[in-house]
């Protein structure tokens, strides 16, 4: 019997360990690889630089202020996420009715596209024309047309990005919030009614949050780790047929332009900022982890 289930077990899990070992850990293995050596053009070099790469990324102006945008766009994403998808979860929760109904609308937006989505936001909602839905609802008040997108003074294109990323995101974030409700014990909450407590504000602080804390925990480190990736939309909304504008790049922007941009191919350095951007997350999120959990 043993040796039938450990026969279905690398069955199943075989292939998916063998894409995952070929299509992400060795790709991420050799990247720490280039970091140390002169990689231009090539993918097998032979000149090693030692740390030669972390230093010039380290000294490099537009590298360190993408760092330093996606810090704050991650101080402001992060908490909003967590508050509308925590609000959310607690209003789905407290209903009786067609609860599955709004737990399935709230969640659809997670399935949808990066790509698709961008280009809606882009195109249809915040298009820099009269035509966009936002201008247009802005014209029934008299307001003129905005440039949401080409917009730098003031910046309006972190309003698009902002948006797009929430309603992408909280769905997905709901249901893990809607999960770790279910599983609090109704008794608590009766036992806290027995001696006095309020429902709201009262039940939430003491006995609601205190259950949620593993759940919060989880909610807040997946979604700093998605803040400090993002691509897909900042590269679909802001880019153009002229490039990408410096303004607002995230890390991942211009570490694919290091490697892959029109001045070749620079894998050492794009390697020593990945490295770099991987250390910087990991770090945030061990202390996050440790601020949430003492």
């Amino acid at each position: 019997m043993r040796r039938a289930d450990t026969r279905a077990f690398w069955l199943f899990v075989g292939p998916f360990a063998l894409g995952l070992l070929a299509f992400v850990y060795l790709p991420i293995g050799w990247s720490v690889v280039l970091s140390f050596f002169d990689a231009r053009n090539t993918v097998t070099p032979t000149d090693f630089v030692g740390l030669s790469n972390y230093v010039d990324m380290l000294s490099d102006g537009p590298f360190l202020r993408s760092l330093g945008t996606f810090t704050l766009f991650a101080l402001f994403i992060v908490p909003l996420t967590f508050v509308l998808s925590l609000g959310l979860a607690l209003l789905v929760n407290g209903i009786t009715f067609m609860q599955a109904f709004f737990r399935s609308v709230f969640f659809l937006p997670a399935a949808c596209s990066y790509v698709v989505a961008s280009l809606v936001w882009k195109l249809s909602i915040f298009n820099g024309v009269r035509y966009g839905l936002a201008n247009t609802v802005l014209g029934w008040f008299g307001v003129d047309p905005v440039a949401w997108i080409g917009s730098t003074d003031p910046p309006w294109y972190w309003l698009v990005l902002v948006t797009l990323r929430l309603w992408l995101q909280v769905g997905f974030y709901l249901i893990l919030f809607l999960a770790g409700l279910q599983r609090i014990p109704r008794h608590l909450y009766e036992a806290a009614w027995i001696d006095g407590a309020k429902p709201g504000w009262q039940t939430l602080r003491h006995i609601t949050l205190p259950q949620l804390r593993t759940t919060s925990v989880a909610v807040l480190l997946l979604n700093l780790i998605a803040a400090y990736q993002a691509f897909d939309e900042f590269y679909n909304v802001l880019g153009s047929a002229q490039g990408y504008p410096p303004f607002a790049r995230p890390p991942l922007v211009y570490l694919y332009y290091t490697s892959l941009g029109s001045g070749g191919q620079d894998f050492g350095h794009g390697g020593a900022g990945a490295v770099l951007l991987a250390l910087l997350i990991a770090a945030v999120t061990l202390l996050q982890g440790k601020v949430i959990l003492k």
